[in-house]
């Protein structure tokens, strides 16, 4: 009987093992993500979903508690000495850099939040992590820093080596993936084709196969135009570029539907009609899931080898030091990752392993970006 206590330990320590390991990278040191990584986690049903390693600079995550008035409840090694995490939350330090920011974008930022980023990306291709979870950086902070990547999704595709990755967002019963993201609506116009509209169709349907369980997912599409076009009387892109689009996506096996006007789709998937929605450019995605879910909603990238959430929100630097960021995305963020790293991702669908050569020849025949079928672009 005097072993039992020993016993419970090794039980409880290898229960804890079994938990995903979420990489938590800390953003721009100048903005609040020290304050929501540290008021998110300090949360004991976030922190019993799995095990946390974040990388960032634990002199400003103890900064953020003691403005929250937090106990700190993490240990604190240098971030090239962790080669394990048994439980809880370790915060890889990087004390070389240093340890005040401006409250504004900066090259020394930029640089900060990109070795945080690069960081979990190693420790991710070297399986020693599950999943990745980002607190907002700045892009013009990283245009400063000389960092080649507008922002965590261009960065991530080039790691990984992706050619096709989408942003998306999740909030309550809205899914919604962006055939465009961070371009200009005028600069739109010179990459809006065939490919960039079936892109985000083709991965929404298979994250929600796959990651969400949903076998047979419907998937609404937005027109670009006002009243999708009329008839073409406000525009012809749905009838030349988003239709088509869609019967590609309908003869490998997606069910999708539209294009809706975005003026009253995103009424229909607020209640929960469609499984996912696809808008073509990123306000026309955004201002919805912002407007009704801005403290839990989360980004994720559709594509990658490895899962990566998100905050819905930016560096907020106006508040930044003040103790008055929520942490409700972060939270979000967070339990999401745990989530999907938790459920047994499907190798393939029965849906997936019949349409996988389909897919392949769609993508090599139109490629995004790539014109086809005359003339594809707006």
């Amino acid at each position: 009987m005097t072993d039992a206590p020993e016993q419970n330990e090794q039980s409880t320590e290898s229960a804890s093992m079994r938990k995903p390991l979420i990489a938590v990278t800390m953003g721009d040191p100048g903005g609040i993500g020290a304050e929501v990584i540290v008021k998110a986690l300090a949360d004991p049903q976030v922190r019993k979903l799995g095990r946390f390693i974040v990388y960032g600079l634990h002199e400003m995550l103890t900064y953020a508690a003691d403005q929250a008035e937090i106990a700190p409840y993490w240990f604190r090694l240098h971030h090239d000495e962790i080669d394990e995490v048994r439980s809880g939350v370790v915060v890889a330090d990087f004390d070389e850099l240093p340890a005040t920011f401006s409250r504004n974008a900066t090259p020394e930022g930029g640089f900060a939040s990109e070795r945080f980023l690069s960081e979990a990306v190693t420790a991710n291709k070297a399986r020693f992590v599950n999943a990745i979870v980002t607190a907002p950086i700045n892009k013009t902070s990283w245009k400063m820093a000389k960092v080649r990547f507008p922002g965590h999704t261009e960065y991530l595709a080039d790691a990984y080596r992706c050619r096709r990755v989408t942003m998306a967002f999740v909030g309550g019963a809205m899914r919604i993936a962006l055939a465009s993201s961070h371009t200009g609506l005028f600069s739109l116009r010179n990459s809006f084709t065939i490919g960039r509209v079936f892109q985000p169709i083709d991965l929404l349907d298979d994250w929600l196969r796959r990651s969400m369980g949903i076998e047979e997912p419907r998937i609404a599409v937005c027109g670009l135009n006002p009243h999708a076009g009329e008839d073409g009387q406000f525009g012809d892109e749905e009838k030349r570029i988003i239709e088509p689009a869609m019967v590609m996506a309908g003869e490998v096996g997606i069910k999708v539907e539209g294009p809706f006007p975005a003026d009253t789709l995103f009424i229909d998937a607020a209640k929960g009609k469609y499984d996912g929605v696809v808008a073509m450019y990123h306000d026309q995605g955004l201002i919805p899931i912002k407007l009704l879910h801005f403290d839990s909603a989360v980004n994720v990238t559709l594509g990658l080898p490895v899962i990566r959430t998100s905050v819905d929100h930016g560096t907020a630097y106006n508040i930044a030091g003040k103790n008055r960021a929520n942490e409700g995305s972060m939270k979000a963020a967070l339990k999401l990752a745990c989530q999907l790293a938790t459920t047994p991702m499907a190798a393939a669908t029965k849906h997936a392993k019949s349409q996988t050569k389909d897919r392949k020849l769609i993508e090599a025949k139109d490629p995004v970006g790539e014109d086809k079928g005359g003339s594809p672009k707006a």
